[in-house]
């Protein structure tokens, strides 16, 4: 087995009086690391993470070319705004909020492990919307803004909720068929943010009960004349302010946004207000030194007449200090999946992205995986890969793993698999970094325990599922399927075994980390995209969804990107994809997993979507700062 970097259970921080991984906001328990330590005059500093400061308190980030120091703007100036020193310990980024805090009128103190932070409380005095939406269903929408009244700065989140089921509209006429939308369905959204609404705008945003649908009674004229087509009745239009409700000293806006738009929240000061803008270009732009050698980018990049948002970050891998790694799920073994801020947040990474496919039945890599010169998991389908070393140099290609189990009177047996849950009639092999025991993947397979280069037991597998076999630590296992089952009796218990490996191409071997995913998009910036030839279906070809892609620039630095979908649309195709890769500069980029699996990391956070709305994900590519 591997020696895996998250067996680190926690780091000591220098010269730190206290810190911990909770924080209380106004009585919430929220995940969040921060820490405390001595300042001047005896004065005790307050470090918050900034991914936390940004997404629990509601503060903007503006743009900076010096990852020492933060510019903030939160119910403030954005001409004048508040410069935060940062400091990088462990795979978090920190802020020192001791002024602002002190200025906002905070009560900080520490209980343990938990930081309480209680903020003045806010009063919601109004919330008025500038504009009603017209219909989708008839015209598109146009932008509309929600102003919510406070009177003093407080803290507030978004999240982006699920998908909200139409009800028809009941009809008068029992024979009118109901309309089937031609329009995807509206996605709730809440902010919420700690003050107390007016009563009045409670009562002004309650949803009315549902009207009772009309007595219908028999017509009897309709039944004696011929039928007449009748029109549908179009569904009514979803308010946009679906509700107002204060929990727990909490407001809370729950929103209703058709497809295609989305909210930009921002804030202003005197008075203090919340600005949320409902529009198909919701992607504020940012452009920060985040840490020496990596910074984080978000635009949107122009196809066409189509405008994608693409999050990013720019990683100069021959920065002292930073190293990229494969990183997996499981704490013992490949089976399984986990959200990647979790798997990232366990391997103490400070940066990364989703990786390649797996079976989300099953939760088994479908791709290659090697880290420090240990394939984990082979590749299949000849699929698109990227391979790199510590020194920074990268390679791209379409890779194949060949493996051959060689008998001592030479007789060669091709080995199609390695650790994959990509099942095919032939011979596949499991070795301990697939975990502890082995279960049969397909009915009827013979197993061959190899353990120090000899055969030492051969094992009907009987049915899918069934018994799990222990995979020797000193060995492997071999997977006769199908077909292959015939060569047992090539195979003898005691008979010596060895095993030849190469890649094609041979540069791969060179590489002591690979990730497999596909489809490759571009080499020496050319697009070079195959789909049909890496073995994609015409559905996944055609499909536009949100994509998550990896590239190396003409300066050689590596950019990690989330492409989302386009301004009042859906997600870019591959072809799109591998176009929007090329007009970012990139030399070389290879598509990894995309749609739910998309997942762009920094520092606690997720850049590119809210964590409610991502998938749990098998692999993914980290990004570690090694302590100096």
């Amino acid at each position: 087995m591997l020696a895996f970097p998250h067996d680190v259970k926690s780091q000591a921080l220098p010269s730190v009086a206290s810190s911990g991984n909770q924080i209380s906001l106004n009585g919430r328990t929220l995940s969040a690391t921060w820490f405390q330590r001595p300042g001047k005059a005896g004065q005790v500093t307050t470090h918050l993470s900034d991914g936390a400061f940004r997404q629990l308190i509601g503060v903007n980030f503006l743009n900076s070319s010096n990852w020492a120091t933060q510019p903030i703007q939160w119910f403030s100036s954005v001409t004048k705004p508040l410069v935060l020193a940062t400091r990088l310990l462990g795979a978090y980024r920190y802020l020192d909020i001791t002024n602002f805090a002190q200025t906002s009128g905070w009560q900080i103190q520490t209980n343990g492990n938990i930081l309480v932070i209680a903020t003045p409380k806010a009063q919601v005095t109004n919330i008025v919307q500038s504009q009603q939406p017209s219909d989708a269903s008839v015209t598109p929408v146009q932008q509309t803004r929600i102003l919510v009244d406070l009177d003093r700065p407080t803290p507030w989140q978004v999240a982006q909720g699920s998908v909200i089921k139409k009800i028809p509209n009941p009809s008068s006429d029992p024979d009118t068929p109901t309309p089937k939308s031609t329009v995807p369905p509206n996605r709730e959204w809440t902010i919420t943010l700690d003050g107390i609404a007016d009563p009045v705008l409670i009562e002004r945003y309650t949803p009315q009960p549902p009207a009772a649908p009309p007595t219908l009674l028999p017509n009897l004229l309709k039944q004696l004349l011929p039928a007449t087509p009748t029109q549908p009745i179009p569904p009514a239009p979803q308010p946009l302010i679906q509700q107002v409700e204060v929990v727990k000293n909490q407001t809370i806006i729950s929103l209703s946004i058709p497809f295609g738009l989305s909210p930009q929240v921002s804030t202003v000061a005197n008075p203090s207000r919340l600005i949320i803008d409902i529009r198909p270009d919701p992607l504020q732009e940012r452009d920060i030194a985040w840490a020496p050698g990596l910074r984080w980018r978000q635009h949107y990049v122009n196809l066409g007449t189509e405008r994608f948002p693409v999050v990013w970050l720019e990683v100069n891998p021959r920065k002292f200090g930073l190293r990229l790694k494969p990183m997996w799920a499981s704490h013992d073994g490949l089976v399984g999946t986990a959200p990647l801020i979790q798997t990232a947040q366990r391997y103490l990474a400070l940066a990364g992205i989703n990786g390649g496919y797996f079976n989300r039945n099953n939760r088994l890599p479908l791709g290659a995986i090697r880290r420090d010169s240990q394939w984990l998991s082979g590749p299949i389908l000849n699929r698109g890969a990227i391979a790199w070393n510590d020194s920074g140099q990268f390679y791209f290609g379409r890779l194949t793993l060949e493996e051959t189990l060689i008998t001592a009177n030479d007789q060669r047996l091709p080995i199609l698999f390695l650790n994959s849950g990509y099942v095919q009639s032939g011979v596949a092999r499991y070795t301990p970094a697939w975990g502890s025991t082995y279960t049969p993947l397909t009915d009827n397979e013979i197993i061959l325990v190899v353990e120090k280069d000899q055969i030492t037991n051969q094992l009907p597998g009987g049915k899918v599922g069934g018994m799990a076999i222990p995979i020797p630590q000193n060995g492997y296992l071999l997977t006769l399927r199908a077909n292959a089952a015939s060569a047992a009796s090539q195979l003898p218990i005691g008979g010596a075994v060895s095993i030849s490996s190469a890649t094609t191409p041979a540069d791969f071997s060179r590489y002591p980390h690979i990730i497999g995913a596909g489809p490759l998009l571009l080499q020496n910036r050319q697009i070079v995209l195959d789909a049909k030839g890496e073995k994609f279906s015409n559905a996944f070809i055609a499909e536009k969804a949100v994509r998550s892609g990896i590239c190396t620039t003409a300066t050689g630095t590596l950019v990690i990107t989330a492409v989302h979908n386009r301004a009042g649309g859906y997600g870019p195709t591959l072809a799109e994809h591998a176009q929007l890769m090329q007009l970012m500069g990139c030399v070389d980029a290879l598509n990894l997993d995309g749609g739910s699996s998309t997942s762009l990391y920094l520092g606690g956070q997720l850049l590119d979507r809210s964590p409610s709305t991502a998938a749990r994900v098998h692999n993914g590519i980290g990004i570690f700062l090694q302590p100096r």
